[in-house]
C-alpha cells in the first residue's frame, strides 16, 4: 500500500534560447565574403578592360531583354516584346527602330567645344583679382545657336559711359582678357549691343538708342581685337536697341545695357552666310530689249518675278 502514496515527479526540459554557438552565423559570413570577392573581382575586370570593351559591356546591358531572345540586338530592333517592334500585332507599320533618347540628349563633339571654352573663359575670369569681382556681370549660357557671353551693366559699375560709346575700364579688361581664349576655338563670332528703353528726348527721329547699341558693339569689337582676337573670326556686329530685353528683369532695368558674344556653331554660320544667296528652281528670267532681243545672259538684269510683267511692258510701251 506503501506504493499507492509514491509521489509523481514530472521533469520538464528548460528551454534555452540559441546563442551564437550556432552556425548559421557562418552561411551569412560566407555569403558576405562571396558576395565581396565577386565585386572586387568586378572591379579589377573593369579597370583592366579597354574602353572599347567597356562599351560592348555597356551595349550588352542596355539591350532588351526581348531584343536580346530574339537573336541578338539589330539597327532596327525594337523593345517591344512583339518581334518586329510597333504595337500592332499584325505588323501594319512594319518594324520600327528603337531610338535611344540617352543618344538624342547627348552633347555633339562642337557642343562639347564650346562647354569647354566656357568653362576656360570662367577661369581667366577666375584667376585674375581685378576681374573675379565683376563675375557676377558676366552670364554665359548654351543656346541653339552656339555659347551666348554676356557683359551686363549695373547702376554702381556700368560698362559704359551714360549715353555713350565709351569703354569703361573694368569693361575694356574683361573684353582684352577673354579674347585671347575665343582664338582657341575655329568657331565665328557675332557681336551685338543692347540697350535699356529708355528713349532719347527726340524719340527716334535722330540719334537713338539704335545707334548707340551699334556704337556700343563696335566699340567691344576693337578692344577684342586690341586684345588678341583673330578679326576675321566676327561675322557680325549689330546693334539692336532695346528690342531684346532680358527676360528677368524690367525693361528700363540697367542689366539690358549689355553686349553680347555669341560663339557661334557651324549650323548658326551658315544660315548667317547663307541668307544672301539666292536660289532659283529654273532659270533666272531674262528682259526682253525694245527691239524685242532677248538680253544676253551675262548681262541680263534679274528682277522679282512679281514686277517682271509690268516691267517689260514699260519698256516696250510706244
Amino acid at each position: 500500500m506503501s506504493g499507492a502514496h509514491r509521489p509523481i515527479v514530472i521533469k520538464r526540459k528548460k528551454k534555452v534560447a540559441g546563442g551564437h554557438h550556432g552556425g548559421a552565423w557562418k552561411i551569412a559570413y560566407a555569403d558576405f565574403m562571396t558576395a565581396l570577392m565577386a565585386l572586387f573581382l568586378v572591379l579589377w575586370l573593369l579597370s583592366t578592360a579597354s574602353p572599347s570593351e567597356l562599351k560592348g559591356i555597356s551595349e550588352y546591358f542596355r539591350t532588351p531583354l526581348p531584343v536580346a531572345m530574339a537573336g541578338g540586338d539589330k539597327n532596327t530592333a525594337s523593345n517591344s516584346a512583339i518581334p518586329g517592334g510597333g504595337p500592332d500585332p499584325a505588323h501594319v507599320d512594319g518594324e520600327q527602330m528603337r531610338v535611344d533618347r540617352r543618344q538624342e540628349t547627348r552633347p555633339s563633339d562642337e557642343q562639347r567645344r564650346l562647354i569647354n571654352l566656357e568653362k576656360r573663359i570662367e577661369s581667366v575670369i577666375e584667376s585674375k583679382p581685378n576681374l573675379r569681382e565683376l563675375r557676377s556681370q558676366l552670364r554665359m549660357a548654351m543656346t541653339p545657336e552656339g555659347l551666348r557671353i554676356q557683359i551686363v551693366d549695373t547702376e554702381k559699375r556700368p560698362m559704359f559711359e551714360l549715353g555713350s560709346d565709351r569703354v569703361a575700364p573694368y569693361m575694356r579688361d574683361i573684353l582684352r582678357a577673354i579674347a585671347p581664349v575665343l582664338n582657341e576655338l575655329p568657331n565665328r563670332i557675332s557681336l551685338s549691343g543692347h540697350t535699356d528703353s529708355v528713349p532719347y528726348v527726340n524719340g527716334e527721329k535722330g540719334y537713338s538708342n539704335w545707334e548707340l547699341s551699334a556704337d556700343r558693339a563696335n566699340a567691344s569689337r576693337r578692344e577684342l581685337v586690341v586684345g588678341g582676337l583673330d578679326a576675321e573670326k566676327l561675322l557680325r556686329v549689330a546693334g539692336m536697341g532695346a528690342r531684346i530685353p532680358l527676360t528677368e528683369v524690367d525693361g528700363n532695368d540697367a542689366a539690358n545695357r549689355r553686349i553680347s558674344i555669341l560663339v557661334l556653331d557651324k549650323r548658326a554660320t551658315a544660315s548667317i552666310t547663307n541668307q544672301s544667296v539666292q536660289t532659283w528652281s529654273e532659270a533666272p528670267p531674262k528682259i526682253a530689249s525694245p527691239a524685242g532681243e532677248d538680253v544676253p545672259e551675262e548681262s541680263a538684269v534679274v528682277v522679282p518675278n512679281m514686277a517682271l510683267e509690268s516691267l517689260n511692258d514699260a519698256i516696250n510701251a510706244p
